[in-house]
């Protein structure tokens, strides 16, 4: 088989990132086909059919991502009947109801998931909820069954020591950072492409080896899907995550010069992109996703084409979920933050999530070392630190004099 190249040609639209101190603007080079047909503009539209779903949509979560969703389907569902959104909400129940079911059948198929069919009809009932279709006049739609642990998409959860193959082999410093940094912080595939400079500066210059990485809902601005529900956490990553983070960050200011707080983290190396525009461009999800499955083929992975960034993500989990270097378990509500998920009932309210410091500590005892000495190298460092915490004394150095000690100590002779 072929291998593939370092540098793929990379079709998808790039999004800028306007390098000021001014908010982060994003560059879209063409209005989408379903803006201008629904004459959308903003949270609003002269359809006013189309303008009750935005004003749902508005208040419900203001997600852009869900915005474009339902707009997608609507403009989709019109263009098949060949009526205007005012036409087909005009429509008998009996009528709509055919015209929905007829349009998700054409999804049902190899081609597509289950799940992708079920989420149309879920986007298009409520389009006719918002516009009447409640009580009596409620669709009565069927959906499609889907088996127990469906998956449409074939996938393979990549193992520690593969992972860490998949990083030695990277293509560049930045993919090695990028590999690093999915499988150690749990990030997603749109989060990691909207981190910037900024997001990192005052950790990296505090010289520790768990960089904290925020998530917050204003990374939306970079990509509609970079901070689900708005749901704002942070995460670590890992020691050998930090080291290459910052390798790579050297190596680019190296080649283009200083890097601007708000420029990507990781940013596109597209050649085809002029050289002075190069760092302010984010990755796309497409390029993100060949650079991991570069990484799985260099790595001869037998199922690399199944490996996807969303897989690191699993890997993370199960690191989340296994025993701590220590031999303890990590507690289930900082398993849960650390994922980016709400704790349920009322827990979340009551986690402290200003302890940063204190869940930097139980993330370091995550088991993300390549082999058993570094683990066990790890619970060392940590039982010094406690024994000389608020003494003053700086643990790290005492390590250090230890070692230097036992290397110039000359060996005892060895006793008839």
């Amino acid at each position: 088989m072929q291998a593939m190249s370092c540098d793929p040609n990379i079709t998808e639209t790039q999004t800028t990132v306007t390098a000021t101190a001014t908010p982060v603007a994003v560059v879209v080079a063409k209005v989408p086909n379903y803006i201008e047909y629904l004459k959308v503009e903003g949270w609003s539209s002269e359809f006013l059919s189309v303008d009750l779903l935005l004003k749902h949509l508005k208040r419900k979560s203001g997600s852009v991502a869900s915005k474009k969703a339902y707009l997608r389907q609507v403009h989709l569902i019109c263009v098949s009947t060949g009526l205007t959104p005012e036409e087909i909400v005009r429509l008998p129940k009996r009528k709509v109801e055919k015209a929905v079911q007829d349009f998700a059948d054409k999804y049902n198929d190899s081609n597509h998931s289950v799940r992708y069919a079920n989420n149309i009809l879920g986007l298009l009932k409520t389009f006719f909820k918002v516009n009447g279709f409640t009580g009596a006049k409620a669709l009565e739609i069927e959906s499609y069954y889907m088996p127990s642990r469906y998956r449409k998409a074939p996938e393979y959860i990549p193992t520690k020591n593969e992972i860490y193959s998949m990083a030695d082999s990277a293509c560049s410093l930045r993919d090695r950072a990028l590999i690093l940094t999915l499988y150690s912080s749990g990030l997603r595939n749109s989060t990691v492409r909207a981190l910037l400079y900024k997001d990192v500066i005052h950790e990296l210059s505090r010289n520790i080896e768990n960089i904290m990485l925020l998530v917050y809902p204003e990374m939306k601005l970079i990509d509609p899907y970079a901070c689900k529900n708005n749901i704002p956490y942070f995460t670590f990553i890992c020691d050998e995550a930090t080291l290459a983070l910052k390798l790579y960050l050297t190596e680019r200011e190296g080649k283009y010069g200083k890097i601007l707080p708000q420029e990507p983290l990781f940013a596109s190396d597209y050649n085809q992109i002029q050289r002075e525009k190069r760092m302010s461009k984010i990755m796309s999800s497409r390029q993100l996703q060949l650079v991991v499955k570069q990484a799985a083929q260099r790595a001869s992975i037998p199922q690399w084409q199944y490996v996807k960034p969303h897989c690191l993500r699993k890997a993370f989990e199960t690191v989340l979920h296994s025993e701590l270097v220590d031999g303890a378990r990590l507690p289930e509500k900082i398993q849960l933050f650390l994922e980016g998920h709400i704790l349920p009932g009322s827990e979340d309210p009551y986690f402290d999530k200003t302890k940063i410091e204190m869940l930097r500590a139980e993330y370091a005892k995550l088991n993300f070392g390549r082999v058993i000495v570094e683990n066990k190298f790890k619970v060392l460092r940590m039982a010094v630190a406690r024994a000389f915490e608020g003494s003053g004394i700086d643990a790290e150095r005492v390590l250090e004099e230890y070692v230097q000690m036992r290397l110039h100590k000359p060996e005892s002779p060895i006793q008839p």
